[in-house]
């Protein structure tokens, strides 16, 4: 073990092993957040321009953010979504396309484009006939005071991704809320820059028909540890260690056999 060439490996184990511990030592830093989102910030009402811009993925600390928005319903364009949960009963949404008003000020995300769209989910009910007979009466009356120009309060939502419909439904059966998915049903959609998050509405006068409003309760308080990182940092430590055994394997390997081969040739000798 003291030969140069172990001696050399070594020296190679404890460049590894540093670098291990390095990377160990990194992924601890990431886990622990230091400065983490005050409690009960989401609920805080903020302009939309604020929070999130258009096309961009809504950060994690800012999911089920409080946001308030200005624009108009597009005609046509209120759809139902299946397989929604309100206070653990299961039933529909109906959903529409905000307009986003163009004259909405620059925030920190910078100046709205103009044209863009938020998908917004209106209101729940337990039934689907009632569901499409509230979208058909918005879809038939987009004109009415309530709808020409709105002012909405709600709760911003991560995309939840398109699905296939369920065996046996409909092709245009949708589960999911997806701003991805409704924008291939949309009107009016040539150079539309649209929210990648959807806005949950707290109500008001778009409910009509027999909805209700969605449950959709403050997100809960995450930890600032994150243990996926500390898992990582625990696997780089061990890998630093297994460097060393690697060494420690591979030079006491070669020294037994040393070993052996210098018993095999005494009795000769």
């Amino acid at each position: 073990m003291l030969r140069p060439w172990w001696i050399g490996m070594l020296l190679f184990a404890l460049v590894v092993a540093g670098v291990f511990a390095w990377l160990g030592q990194w992924q601890l830093g990431r886990a622990i957040d230091t400065n983490p989102p005050p409690p009960g910030i989401t609920e805080d009402v903020r302009p939309i321009a604020d929070v999130v811009a258009p096309g961009t993925y809504l950060p994690e600390p800012l999911v089920g953010q409080k946001v308030d928005v200005a624009g108009t319903f597009v005609a046509g364009d209120f759809l139902v979504v299946s397989s929604r949960f309100n206070g653990g009963d299961e039933g529909y949404w109906v959903t529409g396309q905000l307009r986003v008003d163009p004259a909405t000020p620059a925030g920190e995300e910078g100046q709205i484009p103009d044209p863009t769209s938020l998908a917004v989910a209106i209101g729940w009910t337990p039934t689907r006939a009632v569901a499409e007979a509230a979208a058909s009466s918005l879809n038939s009356d987009p004109g009415s005071d309530d709808l020409a120009a709105v002012e909405l309060t709600g709760r911003l939502i991560s995309d939840e991704g398109p699905a296939l419909p369920p065996k046996g439904a409909p092709a245009t059966e949708m589960t999911r809320m997806s701003p991805a998915a409704l924008l291939s049903w949309w009107h009016d959609t040539d150079g539309l820059n649209v929210y990648r998050p959807y806005l949950v509405a707290d109500g008001g006068d778009t409910l009509r028909d027999g909805l209700v409003p969605i449950d959709s309760p403050a997100p809960e308080e995450g930890s600032n540890v994150n243990w996926l990182n500390v898992f990582y940092a625990v696997e780089w430590a061990i890998f630093a260690g297994f460097a060393f055994y690697m060494w420690y394997r591979l030079a006491r390997d070669a020294w037994e056999k040393e070993l052996e081969e210098l018993e095999e040739r005494g009795p000769a000798a």
